[in-house]
């Protein structure tokens, strides 16, 4: 499998957590010494591990923050 590198460049807020300590982030990412973005996922509780997560560039968060705003979570 190939290595891969990241830094988390700023912690944005804890989504929430599991049982076992495992936290749902939001994070600035530079992932292979790349442009930063922002990124959702699961990590462990010392960071050397993580889930499976999604990363969105500076216009896709600007999108999904115009839709949520939007959302009206008092139907739900």
């Amino acid at each position: 499998m190939d290595k891969f590198s990241f830094e988390v460049i700023e912690h944005i807020a804890v989504l929430g957590e599991s049982s076992r300590g495992w936290r749902k982030e939001l994070n600035l990412v530079s992932w292979n010494n790349q442009t930063p973005k922002f990124d959702i996922r699961d990590w462990s509780p010392d960071h050397k591990k993580m889930g499976k997560g999604i990363t969105l560039s500076n216009e896709e968060m600007v999108s999904l923050k115009k839709s949520l705003m939007e959302l009206d979570l008092g139907m739900m």
